[in-house]
């Protein structure tokens, strides 16, 4: 068995219409159907070559460290933009061949949204994927 890739990532949210909305105005993604046959009322949206979906629960996931990282291809501009679109941003502990920082979508999900600096052969490549910021 070799793995591939990841394909989505699916986080809890409590209310559907408010953080559908944030992701495709704010990030910019694409909400693409979902198959016909899906019996939970998820939501999809496209994040480059993987997808995002949103799960209805009554709760928002309990604050934890964790979250999905984005990649952009510049994070100053990426800072810009959602600062500009009243998103928090949250400073975080510098890492080797990145700049990054965290953001949260309206239920408390973590995002790390970074930019590769540089290419490191001790840490696998990290793929671009195109939000639209």
């Amino acid at each position: 068995m070799k793995l591939t890739g990841l394909r989505h990532v699916s986080i809890l949210v409590p209310d559907m219409e408010v953080a559908g909305a944030w992701y495709r105005d704010v990030l910019g993604l694409q909400e693409v159907k979902r198959p016909s046959n899906a019996v939970t009322p998820v939501r999809w949206f496209e994040l480059g070559e993987q997808q995002l979906h949103l799960i209805p629960n009554d709760e928002p996931d309990p604050v934890s460290p964790r979250h999905f990282a984005l990649h952009v291809d510049d994070c100053e501009v990426a800072r810009a933009t959602l600062e500009g679109r009243g998103v928090a941003i949250q400073e975080t502990v510098p890492i080797g061949g990145a700049k990054r920082f965290f953001i949260a979508d309206p239920d408390g999900n973590n995002i790390e949204t970074a930019f590769t600096v540089s290419a490191d052969p001790e840490r696998p490549v990290i793929r671009q994927v195109n939000v639209l910021l």
